[in-house]
């Protein structure tokens, strides 16, 4: 096994003809046998897998290179779900034309080095893997919902989720109904993941204001859900599934297949179990 399979497998998965910019191959390496898989794989990380004796490290998160200096261009996915759930193209891309653009600024303020050359100097086969994975878990949930008729209550919803998925039952968190009531009727409902990160308050309210009745996400910032609560009230339903948990929707399936694949893989670092 090396480094440029263990990319594929991921892409091939996800359904992706390229490595997005927000995943990236940090030290090629091959021979390898033993994996370290964690959502946050740093320095610190990558000498404890080199002391550990493992033969390759991967972060979900980015942690530097060309995934920190890119992570901007995954963004404009974000514009793709929109457009896909009824959204004017023009709306979509005004709605990401400033999130893209002040990202693209503070990725190079960024120790964009720092990682990438820890892995050299240890000789540690090293990579991280973002959007694959985000898109392997988008569309496990995406499927989950779309189970659900529009007249289901948002409480069939969360139910189905913990029913479906071992992670949110394992996870530390719980899922959230920021916006709406779990009484509500679920209407239209868009999973809005795999798209880098978080589209906050412009994204959801470009999805609220096109005919979307309940919007997932993994994580958002409680201003953001302020402002969503203060111009829709409980018309609109906004669901909040946590960050760790979600994640590891998508990382699971990707581990049980490199474990198909004669490897012995060790998930850490934030990693929910899902059974």
């Amino acid at each position: 096994m090396n480094t440029d399979r263990l990319m594929g497998i991921a892409l091939e998965m996800a359904g992706l003809a390229e490595i997005p910019g927000d995943s990236a191959i940090y030290l090629p390496g091959d021979g390898i046998e033993r994996v370290l898989v964690g959502i946050d794989v740093k320095a610190a990380e990558l000498a404890i897998a080199s002391a550990k004796g493992f033969d390759c490290a991967i972060s979900h998160h980015p942690v530097g290179g060309s995934a920190t200096l890119r992570f901007h261009r995954v963004l404009a996915r974000h514009i793709d779900q929109l457009v896909a759930a009824g959204v004017p193209h023009e709306v979509a891309e005004e709605t990401l034309r400033e999130k893209i653009e002040e990202r693209r600024i503070l990725n190079s303020t960024t120790n964009y080095d720092h990682g990438p050359s820890v892995a050299k100097l240890l000789g540690m086969p090293y990579l991280n893997i973002h959007t694959p994975l985000d898109e392997i878990g988008r569309r496990r949930m995406s499927e989950a919902a779309a189970a659900l008729s529009e007249d289901a209550a948002v409480a069939k919803l969360v139910d189905r989720f913990y029913a479906t998925f071992g992670e949110f039952r394992n996870a530390a968190t719980e899922i959230e109904v920021r916006l709406g009531n779990p009484g509500n009727r679920l209407g239209r409902v868009v999973v809005s993941h795999g798209a880098g990160t978080n589209g906050g308050y412009p994204v959801a309210k470009a999805y609220f204001d096109h005919g979307i009745d309940t919007v997932i996400y993994i994580h958002c910032r409680p201003a953001d859900s302020k402002r969503l609560l203060d111009e829709y009230g409980t018309s609109k339903n906004l669901i909040v599934t946590g960050h760790i948990a979600s994640d590891s929707i998508g990382i699971n399936p990707y581990v049980d297949r490199l474990r198909e694949e004669g490897l012995e893989v060790t998930p850490f670092s934030g990693i929910v179990p899902a059974a």
